[in-house]
C-alpha cells in the first residue's frame, strides 16, 4: 500500500484569534442577550456561559469552517461557486448546530429539565423556516464579504439569529 502525501494545498491552517474570539464573545452574547430581556430570561449565568460560547466554539469553529468552504469551492466559478458556498454555509447552521445553541441556553439558564429532544424538533421547524432568510443573509456572507470580514459578518447575522433562536423555543414549542 503506497503511503497518503498530504499537500499544503490540502492543509487548513486552524485560525483561533484574539480579535475573533472578542467579537465571538461579544455579539453571540448580544443577540441571546437581547432575546433573554424579550423573554423576561435574563440570566448573569446565561450572559457568561454565552459570552463562554461565543469566545471557544464559535470563534474557533466558524472562522475555520468558512476557511474550509474557500479551500472546497476555490475550483468552482461563477453561479456554481456562489450556490456551493451560499449551501455549505447554511448546512453548517443546521438543524444540529441549533438545537446545540439551544442546549446551551438551557444549560446556562438553569433549566436543566427542559433539555430533551424536544430541542431537536424546535431545531428542525427553526431551520426549515428560517432557509429563506439564511440563504439571502449566507449568499452575501459568503460571496461580498472578504474572508477576514466573514466570521463578523456572520456573528452578527448570528446575534439576530440568536434572537429568533430563543423565540422559536416559544414559537415552535
Amino acid at each position: 500500500m503506497k503511503p497518503c502525501r498530504i499537500t499544503n494545498e490540502q492543509l487548513i491552517a486552524l485560525h483561533y484569534k484574539k480579535q475573533n474570539i472578542i467579537k465571538g464573545a461579544l455579539i453571540y452574547s448580544a443577540g441571546d442577550t437581547i432575546a433573554a430581556f424579550l423573554l423576561d430570561e435574563f440570566s448573569i449565568y446565561r450572559l457568561l456561559g454565552m459570552m463562554f460560547v461565543g469566545a471557544t466554539f464559535y470563534a474557533f469553529e466558524i472562522p475555520n469552517y468558512f476557511d474550509w468552504i474557500v479551500k472546497k469551492t476555490i475550483h468552482l466559478k461563477g453561479l456554481k461557486a456562489t450556490l456551493a458556498k451560499t449551501l455549505l454555509a447554511i448546512a453548517y447552521f443546521n438543524p444540529l448546530w441549533i438545537a446545540r445553541h439551544l442546549l446551551f441556553i438551557q444549560l446556562f439558564s438553569g433549566e436543566f429539565g427542559d433539555i430533551n429532544f424536544s430541542l431537536l424538533e424546535i431545531a428542525f421547524w427553526s431551520f426549515l423556516v428560517n432557509i429563506p432568510i439564511s440563504f439571502l443573509a449566507n449568499y452575501i456572507i459568503q460571496n461580498r464579504f472578504k474572508i477576514k470580514w466573514r466570521f463578523l459578518g456572520s456573528a452578527i447575522f448570528s446575534a439576530i439569529m440568536a434572537i429568533y433562536y430563543a423565540l422559536s423555543e416559544v414559537i415552535f414549542s
